[in-house]
């Protein structure tokens, strides 16, 4: 049927710029369309070419990283990364950003960011068994900041308990640069047998397209295409894009998720997508496209709940809890019946046509109509929606005060102590408060749940659920503070820090995924970062051996034109090759032994410490790749021979940090003789952990350490009522204790959240 050109057309000619396209992308629209496109197709056109679902900013540079290694099955581009880890299993893993969102509407941005993640996992044919959060809100002195804290962490909780799938880990930060513009980060892990992976394409002349799950409404038109595309102004209320935000049900999600595995099993679905960010236009065009097709869809045969939705309202929502399945005409009764056992809305919107990938170059076309057989209102290539997004290749541009060769930001000295004891209390927030709100057992695969240095879950066989006496552990890590030092070298220590984190629990690194959250791409300044950043993830993943198997860009994190700093945040998945015990844990055992394994520089630039005084500059402590690999065998190898009592790695606070961290945890007082001063005390410099180990066993450690050319050295010993750094702390251990327990939840939760 030929294109009829309607009403559609008739339009304001700025309308374009109003839902976000630039003079010049309008242009390239009317260019691949041959003629002025309509309502229907500028609005699709401008959530598939949004920042959030184009990366139109980021994929210039993100070509950069390593993606290959010979246990990926799946790598970036699909809806999740997808990695062999034998016993015939695969496990796919992805980190998604709901940011926006949540800054307006914290509960449902959140919980609709948990739905989001996944879905992108249950696609690729997994079973999704665990969630982490890495959390970032303004300071919790900002009532605001507590409220949009309190709503995230219910969202999550609410949603992840509900639908039953533990949250066992992730970060909980709380810093002015966050203040009106948190990120609210998602990563989701999922296990399947290997031969049910399965592709979002669409293939087959005449195989049909059914979408399965929740009704079309209103809610999320736009979404987070629209909302991660531009920050906050004084401009636009929260309650002015409150409608932007999708509502979440968990109870529809559940049942999504039986559905769509079963189905899978079944062997009854070609290929499958979810409905995320962009809705049915990014659904019904990426299938066509990954797939070498086209596909016509009848826009009447969505089931929607809401009247008088129009066309381009229909394909833009963002409504939570729906799939796009692509099925065989001959098995759509078992997929229709499937769907009616589990309770799940399901209805055949379309049919695939044509493409390349059948030999018909002009074919390829995505037409919606007003009935299969009835007007076309929407004929463009699908395509063109999916693999001919804008690239751009914005102007960068370093800050006037950082210095390239010698990496250093500014000149300002860095600080000095005043009273060194008040300085690490202040340093100290336990996030069990948070982790209190989740459900981390459901399934009760839970080995090491949050608060240690990794997540570990038992390996079970997605099919069968036995259990392979082997380990899948996890991690999500980010640093502001050394990014907005040095992006490219804060970005390198974050990945360190996750294969260290990894080490801890006796996890060998497989794969990274990140969520890459920065500021205005229009700001040469953040493009500079944003750049720097994955070079300093691509030299230090090659160096691991670690691919980036996928990812998130989240871009325009400003609020009231203030950028927040470069927070690059580093999902990992390890493998445990055999989980025969639990690992030691982040603690001490009375009369244990302390030492420091690893090099201690005493560089104090990037630190909690330096933030909180003042200091924004300076030139990041140095990272030896290849001492780094070394500790971390050795530390691999100490756990794996259960050698350790306790161990817990250097980060974020220093040495002062973690060895408080460990007292608190454990009730138990530490004294720490060698230690020079507060620049030891809180550097955060990489490749370093605290082990505590029973007397007889420090000649062991010694030895592994000395065979690897690891450098070790005994600090101190675990025991009695006061936490002591000779010269430089000490305080009564119930300090420590009441400093690291009370500092989150007497803020959250005590009524004083504002809206």
């Amino acid at each position: 049927m030929a294109f009829q050109r309607t009403s559609l057309y008739v339009m304001d000619d700025a309308i374009h710029r109003s839902l976000g396209l630039t003079d010049s992308e309008y242009e390239d629209i009317r260019t691949i369309l041959s003629r002025d496109p309509n309502h229907l197709e500028l609005a699709m056109f401008a959530v598939m070419w949004s920042e959030h679902c184009s990366y139109k900013s980021s994929r210039v540079h993100l070509k950069r990283l390593p993606t290959e290694a010979p246990w990926v099955l799946v790598g970036p581009g699909e809806n999740a990364g997808v990695v062999d880890v034998g016993d015939g299993i695969a496990a796919a893993i992805r980190i998604e950003s709901h940011n926006h969102p949540s800054a307006i509407e914290p509960y449902q941005g959140a919980a609709t960011g948990v739905g989001g993640i996944l879905r992108d996992i249950f696609t690729m044919g997994a079973r999704p068994i665990a969630l982490m959060d890495p959390l970032r809100f303004g300071p919790l002195d900002d009532p605001r900041s507590r409220w949009i804290a309190e709503g995230v962490i219910s969202g999550v909780s609410g949603y992840g308990n509900s639908v039953g799938v533990p949250t066992i880990g992730g970060e909980t930060v709380f810093d002015p640069t966050y203040m009106g513009n948190p990120l609210v980060n998602v990563l989701c892990l999922g296990v399947l047998p290997t031969e049910r992976l399965v592709l979002g394409q669409a293939t087959g002349v005449g195989n049909l397209a059914v979408l399965l799950g929740s009704s079309t409404g209103r809610d999320g038109i736009g979404g987070v295409s629209v909302l991660a595309s531009a920050g906050f102004s004084d401009e636009e209320t929260d309650a002015e894009k409150r409608p932007s935000v999708q509502v979440g049900d968990p109870y529809e999600e559940k049942r999504l998720i039986e559905a769509c595995l079963e189905l899978l099993d079944a062997g009854l679905v070609v290929g499958i997508q979810d409905l995320g960010g962009a809705g049915l236009a990014c659904a019904t065009s990426e299938t066509a496209s990954r797939g070498g097709m086209g596909m016509d869809v009848d826009v009447n045969a969505i089931p929607r709940r809401e009247a008088g939705m129009e066309p381009f309202e229909v394909m833009t929502s963002e409504s939570q809890e729906r799939m796009l399945a692509i099925v065989e005409p001959a098995d759509l009764d078992q997929v229709l019946a499937i769907c009616a056992r589990w309770e799940v809305r399901s209805s055949v919107i379309g049919i695939v046509t044509d493409g390349p990938a059948t030999g018909h170059p002009e074919g390829g076309r995505l037409r919606i109509r007003d009935g299969f057989d009835g007007e076309i209102l929407c004929d463009i290539p699908a395509a063109s929606l999916h693999e001919d997004a804008p690239l751009y290749n914005r102007p960068i541009a370093a800050p006037a005060i950082f210095d390239a060769a010698t990496r250093t930001m500014g000149t300002e000295p860095a600080p000095t102590s005043v009273d060194t004891a008040a300085e690490l209390l202040e340093l100290l927030a336990d996030a069990r408060w948070v982790f209190s709100q989740y459900d981390h057992q459901l399934f009760l695969n839970t080995v090491e749940g949050p608060g240690g240095d990794a997540a570990v879950l038992r390996l079970k066989h997605p099919t069968t659920g036995v259990d392979t006496g082997r380990g899948i552990a996890l991690t999500t890590d980010g640093n502001h503070r050394w990014c907005a030092v040095d992006p490219r070298q804060g970005t390198a220590l974050t990945v360190a820090e996750s294969l260290l984190n990894l080490a801890c629990v006796g996890a060998r690194p497989l794969a990274v995924v990140n969520c890459l959250n920065f500021g205005n791409p229009e700001h040469p300044e953040v493009m500079w970062q944003l750049s720097e950043a994955i070079d300093g993830m691509s030299e230090a993943c090659l160096a691991f051996d670690t691919p980036v198997i996928g990812g998130n860009v989240s871009l325009y994190n400003e609020s009231q034109g203030t950028d927040i700093d470069p927070t690059p945040v580093v999902g990992m998945l390890g493998v445990i090759d055999s989980l025969d015990r639990r690992p030691p844990g982040v603690g001490l055992v009375a009369q244990g032994r302390l030492m420091v394994i690893g090099v201690t520089q005493p560089e104090v630039s990037g630190s909690r410490w330096a933030r909180a005084r003042g200091h924004n500059g300076g030139t990041l402590p140095a990272l030896d790749a290849a001492l780094h690999l070394k500790v971390a065998e050795v530390v691999r190898k100490l756990v794996a021979g259960d050698v350790l009592a306790g161990i817990h790695d250097v980060s974020g606070g220093g040495l002062g940090v973690a060895l408080a961290e460990m007292a608190a945890k454990s009730g138990i007082g530490v004294s720490v003789a060698r230690v020079a001063d507060a620049a030891e005390l809180f550097s955060e410099g990489p490749s370093r952990v605290v082990v505590c180990v029973e007397p007889e066993s420090m000649g062991v450690v010694e030895n592994i350490c000395e065979q690897a050319g690891v450098p070790v050295a005994r600090i101190g010993v675990a025991g009695g009522d006061r936490f002591s750094v000779k010269g430089l702390v000490d305080l009564p251990l119930s300090d420590v204790v009441d400093a690291w327990t009370n500092h989150i939840p007497s803020a959250l939760g005590a009524g004083t959240a504002q809206d």
